[in-house]
């Protein structure tokens, strides 16, 4: 197989990064979740979870305002970062790539009751409707690419997950 520094392949099989190619480039470690995306199986769950740790060991303390123009700024670095990282590897979307994960999560444990239940309630909803891809979701992970792209599908898993969230708030199922 030949690959080329970038990342991209001329054969047919996936490109797989390296802990090596990752620390090449901050782009490539942003879009890769700082190595989470590099962990099998499953670097999406990673991703998430690292997320979530970092968020309980700080970013939950900030203020809204912060945590509200932090966001945004993470999903515009998101864009550009996954954008450059897929033209590197040769695929748009690649798996190892969490960064989408990581910011979209943090959306939804930034609106998630402050409770270990909750978080878990709320991990567990994320990674599902990040999974199963229910429409629209399913329709832009297939028709949008591109930085944008691999950023917006994981915001609309986060607004399915947030409105579960709201119903067992609301039901009294999870304060």
């Amino acid at each position: 197989m030949a690959i080329s520094e970038s990342g991209a392949n001329s054969s047919t099989q996936a490109f797989r990064p390296t802990w090596p190619w990752m620390l090449r480039s901050p782009l490539r470690i942003v879009a890769l979740g700082f190595g989470s995306g590099l962990l099998r199986p499953g670097p999406g769950t990673w991703g998430t979870v690292l997320a979530w740790a970092l968020w309980v060991l700080g970013a939950r303390h900030l203020g809204d305002a912060v945590i509200a123009a932090g966001l945004v700024a993470l999903f515009a670095l998101g864009c550009w970062c996954c954008q450059r990282t897929g033209q590197d590897m040769g695929e748009p979307d690649s798996s190892t790539m969490v960064w989408d994960e990581m910011v979209a999560f943090w959306l939804v444990l930034w609106l998630t009751p402050d409770s270990l239940l909750a978080q878990a309630v709320a991990f567990a909803a994320f990674r599902f409707f990040d999974i199963i891809k229910p429409p629209p979701i399913r329709y832009f992970d297939k028709h949008l690419k591109h930085g944008f792209g691999v950023m917006w599908d994981d915001l609309l898993a986060a607004g399915y997950s947030l409105l579960l969230l709201a119903i067992l708030v609301r039901t009294g199922v999870l304060s």
